[in-house]
């Protein structure tokens, strides 16, 4: 795709976005953190004790990007963090994870078993991504077996082809594998 867009990389904590960010980086990439937008845009709230982190006030940061990104982008820009695809962005990244191996990964980040429990939770039910407009640029991803080279392989060809759905795209649906 030549130009400019705006991709959200976006999925649950513990799934491979700060991985994949850094090596889309690597590719040239500008990579901002959701948390750095919400920082400059006056939209970032004081660490929350109970699970310590920044709750970001989605609404109006969407709001003021809007406008602040009513002109198309001059270049690529990828927009790091798991409420990113709540974004006004071009196209959505979605990383996911086997919710077992989600949980190992989270434990090893020492986060406390409400954190981890909570984040398990999110990527089992599939978060808000289950009510996605799949007419816009949408692609979801399995991290759980695949290195990060295979994925940013995927998103670069994704990218390349503008965003087009094609007929390996699937959607993870973790619930239902349990089931089978």
């Amino acid at each position: 795709m030549e130009g400019g867009f705006r991709l959200a990389l976006s999925g649950t904590p513990g799934t491979g976005k700060s991985t994949i960010a850094s090596l889309l980086n690597g590719q040239g990439y500008t990579i901002i953190s959701l948390e750095s937008l919400a920082n400059k845009y006056d939209c970032l709230g004081e660490v929350d004790s109970s699970d310590n982190s920044k709750p970001i006030d989605l609404e109006k940061l969407y709001h003021l990007l809007n406008i602040a990104w009513s002109k198309e982008s001059e270049y690529p820009i990828i927009v790091d963090g798991h409420l990113s695809h709540q974004l006004p962005c071009d196209a959505t990244v979605i990383l996911r994870c086997q919710p077992d191996i989600l949980q190992t990964r989270l434990e090893n980040r020492d986060y406390t078993k409400e954190k981890i429990q909570g984040n398990v939770e999110w990527e089992l039910i599939g978060g808000p991504w289950n009510d996605k407009d799949t007419s816009d640029g949408w692609l979801e991803l399995d991290t759980t077996e695949h290195n990060p080279n295979e994925i940013l392989e995927y998103i670069l060809k994704w990218i390349q082809d503008g965003f087009k759905p094609t007929t390996e795209d699937t959607e993870i649906d973790w619930i239902g594998i349990m089931e089978e």
